[in-house]
C-alpha cells in the first residue's frame, strides 16, 4: 500500500485507463491520456532518478540556462542604455581602447529594436526553459524556489548591476556573440524589429539649443567630491551667449541709452569720478 506499481502493471493500467475512454468525448479522450502518459512517465522517471552521467549533464544545462539568462538581462540593459551621443564622443575624442570598444558595438547598436527583440526572445527562453530541467532533478516545489533564486540573482541583480557599470566594455567583447543570436532568432525578431521601428520612429540623438545651454550650466556646478567644476562662470557665459547668437538681435544685446553710464567731456577726473568709474565695471565707458 502507498507503493507506486510497478512499469508492467503501469503499462495495464494505462492500456485499460484508455479503453475505457473509446465512449468519451474526444475532450475528455485527450485529457485523460495526456494524465494517463505523465502519471506513466513520473513512474519511469522519477525526480532525482536518472543516471549520475544524465543527471551531470542536466546540470550543466542548468548552469548554461542561468549564464544565458543573465547575460541576456545584462545586456539588454548595458547596451540599451548606451547614449548615440557618448558614442559619437567617445569614438572623436576617446582613448585608442574606447575607440576600439565603440567600433565593436556600432553595428549591434545600429537597429535597437532588433537587438531588444533578439535579448528578450533569448532571455526568455532560458528562464522558460529552466524549471523543465529542474523538474526532473528535483520535486516541483524545489524547482520553482531554485529556479527563482537563481534567476533573481544570477540572471537579474548581478548582471545588470555589472552591465549598468561596465555596458559598453561587456558589449564589445559579447558583440559577435550577440550579432550571432541576432541572425539564428532574425526570423522571429527581426520583424519585430522593423515592426517597432515603424511605429516608434528613431530616437533623436542630438541636443537641441536648450539641451545643450543646460548641459553647458550643469559642467559649471561642482560635482559630488569634486571642489574644481569642469568649466568656470565665464566659460559658460561666453558659450551660452554664442549659442544665443541665432535668436538673439542686436537691440536685445543692446542697454538703453538712459541706462548707459557715461561721461561727460566736461567732466573733472577727480577721485569722485574715478571710483564711479571703477563701481561701473567697465572696462569702456562712451
Amino acid at each position: 500500500m502507498g507503493k507506486d506499481p510497478p512499469l508492467g502493471v503501469a503499462a495495464v493500467l494505462l492500456h485499460g485507463g484508455l479503453s475505457a475512454l473509446d465512449g468519451g468525448s474526444a475532450h475528455a479522450d485527450g485529457a485523460a491520456r495526456a494524465a494517463l502518459g505523465r502519471r506513466l512517465l513520473a513512474l519511469e522517471h522519477p525526480p532525482g532518478s536518472m543516471p549520475p552521467n544524465q543527471m551531470a549533464i542536466y546540470i550543466i544545462i542548468i548552469i548554461l540556462l542561468v549564464i544565458m539568462a543573465g547575460l541576456m538581462a545584462g545586456l539588454t540593459l548595458g547596451l540599451l542604455s548606451i547614449d548615440k551621443v557618448d558614442l559619437e564622443v567617445v569614438k572623436r575624442s576617446g582613448t585608442p581602447k574606447e575607440q576600439w570598444l565603440v567600433k565593436q558595438v556600432e553595428p549591434v547598436l545600429a537597429r535597437p529594436h532588433y537587438l531588444l527583440a533578439t535579448l528578450l526572445l533569448c532571455n526568455a527562453a532560458a528562464m522558460e526553459a529552466l524549471p523543465i530541467f529542474l523538474d526532473r532533478l528535483v520535486n516541483p516545489v524545489a524547482a520553482i524556489a531554485i529556479a527563482v533564486t537563481a534567476i533573481l540573482v544570477f540572471g537579474e541583480i548581478l548582471p545588470q548591476a555589472v552591465c549598468k557599470r561596465f555596458g559598453l566594455q561587456v558589449g564589445a567583447y559579447l558583440a559577435w556573440p550577440v550579432r550571432i543570436l541576432m541572425m539564428i532568432t532574425g526570423i522571429v525578431t527581426y520583424p519585430i524589429g522593423k515592426l517597432l521601428d515603424w511605429l516608434l520612429g528613431e530616437e533623436s540623438a542630438l541636443f537641441r539649443r536648450h539641451e545643450l545651454k543646460a548641459l553647458v550650466t550643469l559642467h559649471a556646478e561642482p560635482q559630488e567630491g569634486e571642489e574644481v567644476t569642469a568649466l568656470t562662470q565665464d566659460e559658460v557665459t561666453v558659450i551660452q551667449g554664442a549659442l544665443d547668437m541665432a535668436t538673439k538681435t542686436a537691440g536685445e544685446a543692446m542697454t538703453p541709452v538712459e541706462k548707459v553710464f557715461m561721461l561727460s567731456t566736461d567732466d573733472v577726473i577727480n577721485l569722485e569720478l574715478l571710483h564711479r568709474v571703477i563701481n561701473a565695471g567697465h572696462s569702456r565707458l562712451p
